[in-house]
Parts: C-alpha cells; sequence; structure tokens
C-alpha cells in the first residue's frame, strides 16, 4: 500500500523524466507512476530507482490522444503531474489524430492529461502540476494561422512553439486554479542546457551536429542537475512560478525562480491558445472564471 505521495511522470523511461524520477523516489514512501511508450525501457528505468519507494510502470503513447485517455483512465490516485515528455526537432510528422508532433506531444497530450486528471489531483496531498516548458520558448511564437506547420515547417520553430504553449499553458492554469480556488498548483520548470538524449531526435544536419559534438560536451549539464528545478517545482513552492538554474544565461547552475518571456504571459495569447487546446483534446477542465468543466 502506498502511504507516501504519488508522482505521474510522463517520459520517465529516460533523460529528464528519469533523473526526476531517480530523485525523488530518494523519499522513502514514495510512488511514482512511470509513463512511458516502450514498456521495456520503462521497466529498465524502474529497476535504476531508490528501493525505499515503489514504482510501477504505465504505458502511454502521447502521439494518441486515445491513448492518453485510455491513460487517465486507469489512474486511480496522483498528488504530483509532471508533464516532462516532449520530442524535439524532428522531420514534419503528424500525430494520430493529424497535428503536428511536437505541438501534440509536447503541448496538447499534456494539455488532455491535466484536465483528465484534475479531479483526482484535487484530492491529493499538496497537489501540483509540473509543466517542464524550455529557455527556447522565449524564441517561440504561436502561429494559430498554421500551427501544424502545413504551410511552412521549420522544426526548430515549431519545437520552440511547442515550449512557448507549454509556458503559456502552466501560468494560464495556475490563474483559473487560483481564481476556482484550487488547492492544485501549477508550476513550470526548465532544466537549463542538459544533455538528456532528447537532442537526438533532431533531424539529422549541422543543427544536430552542433547539438550533439559541440554544445552537448561543452555547455551542458548532467542530466541529473537538469532535473533538479523540476524536482524542486515538485515538491515545494507556490504556483505560478517558473523554476530553473539561475547562472548565467539560465544554462546551469543552483536551480531557482527564473521568469517566462512577456508572449507567455500574455492574456489574449493564453485565451486563444486555451481554447484551440480544448476544441483539439475534446477536454475542457476550467473556464476563465476557473469553473471546474467535466472533461469531454
Amino acid at each position: 500500500m502506498t502511504t507516501g505521495r504519488v508522482f505521474v511522470i510522463t517520459g520517465a523511461s529516460s533523460g529528464l523524466g528519469l533523473a526526476t524520477a531517480r530523485l525523488l523516489s530518494a523519499v522513502a514512501g514514495t510512488h511514482l507512476v512511470l509513463a512511458v511508450r516502450d514498456p521495456g525501457r520503462g521497466r529498465a528505468a524502474q529497476a535504476q530507482l531508490a528501493s525505499g519507494s515503489s514504482s510501477e510502470v504505465r504505458v502511454v503513447d502521447l502521439a494518441d490522444l486515445d491513448s492518453v485517455r485510455a491513460f487517465a483512465g486507469g489512474v486511480e490516485r496522483v498528488d504530483v503531474l509532471v508533464n516532462n515528455a516532449g520530442v524535439m526537432a524532428p522531420p514534419r510528422t503528424l500525430s494520430a489524430q493529424g497535428y503536428e508532433l511536437q505541438f501534440a506531444v509536447n503541448h496538447l497530450a499534456h494539455f488532455a492529461l491535466t484536465g483528465l486528471l484534475l479531479d483526482r489531483l484535487a484530492a491529493g496531498a499538496d497537489p501540483r502540476v509540473v509543466t517542464v516548458s524550455s529557455t527556447l520558448h522565449r524564441q517561440g511564437r504561436i502561429d494559430f494561422d498554421d500551427l501544424d506547420g502545413a504551410r511552412a515547417y521549420s522544426a526548430t520553430g515549431a519545437y520552440n512553439q511547442s515550449k512557448l504553449a507549454n509556458a503559456i499553458f502552466g501560468l494560464e492554469l495556475h490563474r483559473r486554479l487560483t481564481a476556482a480556488g484550487s488547492p492544485v498548483r501549477s508550476l513550470l520548470a526548465h532544466p537549463g542546457y542538459a544533455a538528456t538524449g532528447l537532442q537526438a531526435t533532431v533531424k539529422p544536419g549541422l543543427y544536430r551536429w552542433a547539438l550533439m559534438k559541440l554544445g552537448n560536451p561543452l555547455l551542458a549539464v548532467s542530466a541529473e542537475q537538469g532535473a533538479r528545478p523540476i524536482v524542486l517545482a515538485a515538491t515545494s513552492g507556490e504556483g505560478g512560478r517558473f523554476i530553473g538554474p539561475t547562472g548565467l544565461g539560465e544554462m546551469r547552475g543552483a536551480p531557482g525562480v527564473v521568469h517566462p518571456s512577456a508572449a507567455a504571459r500574455d492574456s489574449e495569447t493564453a485565451r486563444r491558445l486555451w481554447a484551440v487546446s480544448e476544441e483539439r483534446t475534446g477536454v475542457r477542465l476550467l473556464d476563465p472564471a476557473g469553473r471546474h468543466q467535466e472533461p469531454g
């Protein structure tokens, strides 16, 4: 029987997700739900966790909203949801529902999962939603006229857009939860420049070569260091905060409060993104006044 808090972590089989799970597993009594696409890799990750915690491997394909719904339906209890999983700058690919893959996996799946679990989160102990963004959200722009890159696709531009969407979502979720008087806190986190393996999903070319051969060896911190802001957001602090490395350029350093871009704080963009996200996912979680809505 689980005695401590329950953490659901997406993308927990590698990179930041696995590092986050390892750090949280050091807290005795913690129960970790490793939400992964590949059960074999999930079990290998599970073997790396501290013995004082308990864990389970649950399969979810974030590129398929039907899979997200099925996963959420099987979660009986959750205190903290860590929206971590992501893909970075692949060739243009569509999700099962026909949406651009990075926008679908990095943002839409987590928007849906949060809404589908919100009732169970509200019943949790110090309940939190931690959405993992990136410093690259500052270079992002939400192209509402071409969200899926059908007219013009830039792999890195679509990634930056998805990370800006993460930041907008985390802040708007905080605003709506506060308006509702909900006990659930919404926080954002980013790892700085961490060597996680995510860069390997970048399409072959000069950009991936620069990341893997130059950026990672010279600038990147370890996945464990990159996970520290996520763990801090998952375990302490007020809602609405953005936690990241506080060193030069937010690439490394001790975790602390950092600041989102002006675009991430824009209320009209947040309203439009929320409406589009509800339409695409079929999940309606909080209206603008913070009132709870039943998931679609």
